[in-house]
């Protein structure tokens, strides 16, 4: 029986990663990845040598579960990888590990990078508890959402695209009322780029910006509203 390993890669700036993934990919028989082309840029740049990649993401996942489960049983050791950070956090994967704790396949972590949690470091806010919403959902189900979560006191943190920001901003004050926000725009990565001020003023400076790019982690802060 082989045994599944999850592996946390750079979220953006590739001397993140850890003297333990490098080793454990380059140990690896099978490397499960979201996008092979992602995947093969951190295999090449560290030469970690020619590697098995089989493709596992949210498209695909169900209906190819039986076969990755026999692939990680007919190889010794299988990585599971995301395009970036930490496999399951907001990305597939849970569904796999789930299926391996029941039928008895080894499992084992190798934490790296996060998003969320440098995120939250750098905010500011006091993170002892927070509530993590990965990708919000749109319109009329991001409203119920937001009216559902309107009193939590700690820091709510979620994924945004760049295309969204704004409108996302712009229905956080008109549900929450004003309140401090962290926008972190590609972590790590050369253009990386803070706000931290109210949401108006963070409205206002991505309304300023000709196109908004990247990827986008956004923290509210958990104090009460203006």
């Amino acid at each position: 029986m082989g045994k599944l390993i999850l592996v946390g890669t750079p979220i953006g700036n590739l001397e993140d990663i850890s003297l333990r993934a490098l080793k454990t990919l380059k140990e690896a028989d099978l490397i499960l990845t979201e996008d092979k082309r992602v995947t093969l840029k951190l295999i090449n740049h560290f030469e970690l040598g020619k590697k098995e990649l089989f493709t596992f993401n949210e498209a695909n996942s169900e209906k190819i579960m039986d076969t990755v489960l026999s692939l990680i049983e007919s190889h010794n050791i299988t990585a599971l990888v995301s395009d970036a950070g930490m496999p399951v956090l907001a990305d597939p994967g849970f569904n796999l590990v789930q299926r391996c704790w029941e039928k008895g396949i080894p499992i084992d972590v190798v934490p790296g990078p996060s998003a969320l949690t440098s995120a939250l470091a750098v905010s500011g806010f006091p993170a002892s508890k927070f509530l993590f919403l990965g990708f919000l959902p749109r319109d009329k189900k991001l409203r119920r959402l937001l009216r559902e979560i309107k009193e939590f006191e700690y820091p709510i943190v979620f994924f945004e695209s760049p295309n969204r920001i704004k409108k996302t901003l712009q229905e956080i004050l008109e549900i929450f009322g004003e309140m401090d926000v962290l926008v972190a725009r590609e972590m790590t990565k050369l253009y990386q780029e803070f706000f931290k001020g109210k949401i108006s003023e963070g409205i206002k400076f991505f309304e300023s910006k000709d196109q908004v790019k990247g990827e986008l982690t956004v923290v509210i802060s958990p104090a009460r509203r203006i």
